[in-house]
Order: structure tokens, then sequence, then C-alpha cells
């Protein structure tokens, strides 16, 4: 073949190895290779090609050689060793059927095993992965940052955002200028940089954390900001289970509950979610946004002269139904007990309050002192809401949340039904999540009988919505069941999380450390956040969201990165060193700068960083001692470990983690 006739963007579909390199490079080497086959030398394509492992085995075995792979390879494709060999993706099926098997490179016929095959495999021997079905090169990093060719274009669309649109025309009719109203307020998020444009990502779930831009599959980025925090959403138990009750119950529930929408399987969903938390009851919601503003709102509302104290950070779930239910709000300072203490202070013992806040606030990783405001509850006659939404599935020795994680001996050990009296079975009510950890939709919330019938029977929210689809009811309490019997993929996660938060801190770039998975990397600027996330698409494959007022306060402008148990090593070196050229490229602040400001309370981001790294107390949840727990103390565990043999993947010692 004359390479010199295949376009760039076609070699980039014909081999995966060259995906990650510019078009320059790409046309430099394609023209080596063929001045070098004319002249019988051996030219750089050829040279870069034999880098693959599947190329290079064809190449070898025409060359009669042996030496095909490189040492030190680990399962899953981790090695030890820091210049290992990048292994690449595999050919994409449809490009496999038209080459008919045959690499175009080397001319010699693919092995069917090493494009098809599915296997069971850890991506570390840092600690045991949940077993779930990889494709082998699953676990595969990007190579070292370089220029990619420009991203595809992303057309706009209503629902993407359409940017900004010209003026409207003048109306000649009577009344209200509606398109000129429209128009204004959009004219504002825009002048002040706080429009937010969706990009077109698609995830695979084969190739977790991978996914493609728009239609163009061979355009492929890391995906760093995903909610989908234990990779549930392609579980091969959650997914065998949706597809067949998919195809036996159908696509829609039919209804809301109170017409032909309740089925067994909402029963079965809330029947495992009231187990997870140790709760009489749970009742499921399309989201935990419409769980939030429908509990606070109808408790609100119905509770005489009700006061609920908020945290200053919550949610915007809580915040819309403590304004719905029109009861009297009093907002304390973030994890301010003091300031919680006092307000309560001020209120007569006899009137109901209830104390809403949450145990991991998703943008800045910051943990609530729940077992604190346990306590001031009690004492001042209040009762608890917790929000558990950023954290069930991911702490807790059977992912019940921060709540359980406190007690983590107790609930880890004890069989549930003789436990009582933990932190968890404190809580008046927990809120939670089926779209994140647990990888599918809906919300829910957990609390005793009485208070969940009487939601079920106010809240316009749930009384008024459609029944989630069967298929996603069986696919979150699978996915919740799953995530009760073992610890692997929570353990991994929270190691990828230590190794990213201490490469970026020791690369200079600033972040907001906390004992959380969130990792929160400072910017201070939406204009450059936005560009920081573009660049980092665009240039170097990596999908980072940049979070803008209103989620966060002017002036502290953030990138939000997410670690997943798919997320490798190789991973975490890439996106480190992009996010060093990009901070170059943007001259964005720096640890040292950040550092050298004054300290006269005039740079917020500063006093952050400061406060973050040197006054809180961010010592991570999960501890070393609970990283090396093997999931087997977990009372009757039917673990993955023990049907995929990977308890014969040995555990880190603690003092071989991460700091």
């Amino acid at each position: 073949m004359d390479l010199t006739r295949v376009s760039p963007s076609r070699l980039r579909g014909l081999c995966p190895y060259l995906r990650g390199l510019p078009r320059a490079t790409l046309c430099h080497l394609a023209r080596s290779f063929s001045m070098a086959s004319r002249t019988g030398a051996s030219g750089g394509l050829l040279s870069r090609v034999k880098q693959c492992p599947y190329m290079s085995q064809s190449i070898a075995e025409t060359d009669c050689s042996t030496d095909t792979m490189p040492s030190g390879t680990t399962v899953g494709g981790a090695s030890s060793s820091v210049n290992d060999m990048v292994v690449p993706h595999p050919l994409p099926k449809a490009m496999v059927e038209m080459s008919g098997g045959v690499c175009p490179v080397s001319h010699q016929r693919l092995p069917t095993s090493m494009m098809q095959k599915r296997t069971y495999a850890t991506q570390s021997t840092l600690a045991k992965a949940s077993m779930v079905s990889l494709n082998p090169s699953a676990a595969a990093s990007m190579p070292a940052p370089a220029t990619l060719e420009a991203a595809p274009y992303q057309r706009r669309t209503p629902g993407s955002g359409l940017g900004r649109l010209p003026e409207p025309p003048k109306t000649t009719d009577p009344g209200f200028d509606f398109e000129r109203f429209y128009h204004e307020e959009l004219k504002q998020k825009h002048d002040g940089n706080t429009y937010r444009y969706f990009n077109n990502v698609n995830r695979l779930a084969q190739r977790a954390p991978m996914g493609h831009l728009t239609e163009n599959e061979a355009h492929e980025i890391t995906v760093w900001c995903s909610n989908d925090y234990q990779n549930m959403s392609r579980h091969p138990r959650v997914l065998s289970a949706m597809a067949e009750t998919l195809s036996k119950y159908g696509a829609g529930a039919g209804g809301t509950r109170n017409i032909a929408g309740h089925n067994m399987h909402v029963e079965r969903a809330e029947e495992v979610l009231a187990r997870l938390h140790r709760k009489d009851a749970a009742l499921v919601f399309g989201s935990c946004y419409a769980a939030n503003d429908a509990t606070l709102t109808v408790l609100g509302s119905k509770l005489p002269d009700c006061v609920i104290l908020s945290d200053a950070s919550n949610h915007a779930s809580m915040i819309q139904g403590i304004k719905h239910s029109g009861a009297r709000k009093m907002i304390y300072k973030h994890n301010d007990m003091t300031d919680l203490e006092n307000k309560l202070k001020s209120l007569p013992l006899s009137t109901p309050k209830i104390i809403a806040f949450e145990s991991v606030y998703s943008m800045c990783g910051t943990i609530g002192p729940i077992e604190e405001t346990i306590a001031l509850a009690k004492k001042y006659g209040a009762i608890t809401f917790l929000d558990e939404v950023h954290a069930v599935g991911m702490y807790g020795p059977h992912g019940a949340g921060v709540a359980e994680h406190l007690d983590w001996m107790l609930n880890a050990t004890m069989p549930p039904g003789k436990l009582r009296g933990t932190v968890m079975d404190k809580i008046d009510i927990i809120t939670g999540t089926l779209g994140k950890a647990y990888g599918n939709v809906g919300g829910y919330i957990a609390g005793s009988h009485r208070m969940v019938d009487l939601i079920r029977s106010y809240a316009p929210q749930f009384i008024f919505s459609t029944t989630l689809p069967p298929a996603v009811l069986t696919g979150a309490a699978t996915a919740v069941e799953v995530l009760m019997e073992s610890n692997h993929t929570r353990q991994l996660q929270q190691i990828r999380t230590r190794e990213l938060k201490n490469a970026l801190l020791d690369a200079g770039i600033p972040l907001q450390s906390n004992p959380s998975h969130i990792v929160p990397v400072l910017v201070g600027s939406a204009e450059k956040a936005k560009q920081a996330s573009d660049l980092l698409l665009n240039q170097h494959g990596c999908y980072v969201q940049p979070i803008n007022y209103p989620t966060v306060a002017t002036g502290l402008e953030r990138l939000r990165i997410t670690p997943t148990p798919e997320h490798t090593s190789q991973h975490v070196r890439h996106l480190v060193q992009a996010l060093q050229q990009v901070w170059d490229q943007l001259g964005l602040r720096t640890v040292q700068d950040l550092l050298d400001a004054p300290r006269d309370g005039s740079d917020v981001l500063a006093d952050l960083f400061r406060r973050s790294q040197f006054e809180e107390d961010t010592s991570p949840l999960w501890s070393d001692a609970m990283l090396a727990l093997p999931s087997e103390m977990i009372t009757g565990s039917s673990s993955a470990a023990f049907h995929c043999g990977c308890s014969k993947v040995d555990m880190p010692s603690p003092s071989t983690l991460v700091a």
C-alpha cells in the first residue's frame, strides 16, 4: 500500500496508535515510509507502527521474530515501568470488516482474538478492581500529550447552545416585546461569560473512560468529568438485567404510579434502597432534583411555622424546595456549626425545624459535619435532611454514603438487622440519586414509613410524573446491589483520586484540597476556564467541563475533575501533562502564584487555596487502612472476587499507597 495516497484522517481510522498524532506528523511519516519502501530502508511510519502491539505482532510474525511484547506488562495493560509501551485501542469493527481483517500497514491478518475477545481483568496492581467485562485494551492509556488534529466541528443546536444570536427585529405588534426580552437576558449571560455550551460527548460502554465527539467515532477523547463515578452504566450485570427487562416489559412504564405505572420493578428498587440505608421505606422519583424539591416543599408547607436551616453551599434542588415550601429559611455558613447553633438557639424549642445539608459538596469536594449536625438537631429539637447524592455508591462498606462510612467497622462486620444507633440510623431523611455512582437515572428519599407516605400522598412532583421505565429501575437496583457486595471499585477510584491530586500539586496546578473524590482545579476566571476546557478537549483529547457562576462564586471558577475506577496511571500522567501545557499557554495562576498572593482578603482564589491546604482538615475519608481492607470483610458478600479469581491480586499495604 502506498501510504502517501492515504489521508491522515483515514490513517487514524486504520491504525489506533496513529490517532494521537497531528496531521503534519502523519503526512511526514507517510512520505518517509513511502520513500524508505522504495529504497529498502526502514522508514519513519514503519518504525511508528512497530510500536503498535497489534501491528508489531503481525510485522514480527513476518520477520520470524518473537520479541513483540514489552517486558513488565501486567494485567489490564498496566505496567511497573514508566516508559511502558502505550497500548492502543482495538480497531473499530467497521474498519476491520472493511479491510477483511487484514492490517493495512503490514498486510498481515489481524488475530481475531485480539480484536474481539472480552475478558475479566483489573486495571491496576494497586488494588482490586470490581470485575467487569472489559475489552482487553480498555485499560489502555492515551499517548503523551501531543497537539491533536482539530476536534470535529460541533454543530450548535438549540439544546447545546446556539451562542450569540443577532438582534431581534423591532416588533410593530402591540404589547410586550417577548423576543427582545429573551435576547437581553441571554446577552447578560454572554457578557458575563456564564453562557453554557454543551459538548456532544458520547461515552463508550466498552471503552470506559473513553468517548468520542459528535458522530465521529475516530476522534476519541478521555472523559474526565463524568458523574458515572463507579462506571456502573456499563457493568455487565446491570446491562444484562436491563436488556432482559426491556425485552420482556417494554420501554416505558405506561403512566404515573396512580395510572398503570406502579409495578414490581419500582417496588424492588424501593426495597433495595430502604435496605441500603437501613430505613423503613424509600420512594423513587424521576430525579433527585425532584426528590429534594418535593420533600422540602411538602414538609416546609405542612409543618406549622416550620423553619428550614440550610447550609450556604446547598444544591439548587434544596434551595428551590425551601423556596416552594414558603417556610421561613435561615442560611448558615458552609459547614459552620457555631453559626448553625446560634441560629438554632434563636428559635423556640417547640418550633418544627429542618436542618438541610449535604454529605459531599459536589463542586468543592468538602464533607458535611454529619455527627455534629445530628448532635445539634437532637439538642434543639430539629430533624436532619441529608443529601447523599455525591456519596452513595462511593462511601461506606456497602456504598450507602458518608453517614455509613463514619461507622465503617460496625457497618462492615455486623449483620444489618442487628445494628442500631449508628450515625446513619440517626439521620431522619436521606436523599440520593440513581444517576451518578449507580449509572442510571432517577432519585429517591429514604426515611420513616409515615414521612415517606406523606410525601407520596402530597408531592405533586411525584404524583403527576410518569414512573421511570422498568429497565431503568431494574438496572438501578442491580447497580445498588453490585456496589453493596464489593468495595473494589470504590477503593480503586480513591487511589486514582489521590494519585491525581498529588500529581497536580507536584506540577504546580492549584486545586482545592478536600477529603473526597472531587478534584476542583482552580482557575479564577470564567473566560479562562472555558478556554482551558476547550484547549484540553481540542488539543489533548481530555474532556473536563468548566464550572462558573452561579454554580460557584465569581472569582472561584474551576475545572471539575472526577477520576473513575477505569482511569489508569497513564491517563493521569497524560492529563497532568496536558494541564501543564494549557496552564503555560493561557498564563494561568500556579500553586506558587497563589502562595505568594497578598493575605489581606483581596484575593479570594488564593485565600481558598491556602485555606484548603493549611487550615482545613482534608484527610481523605478513605484512610490508608480502609483502602487496604478486603471486601470479603462484608458479611454475606458475594463479591465478584470470588467469581473472577481477582482475589489472587495482591492488595497494597498502606505504606505503598499514594499519600
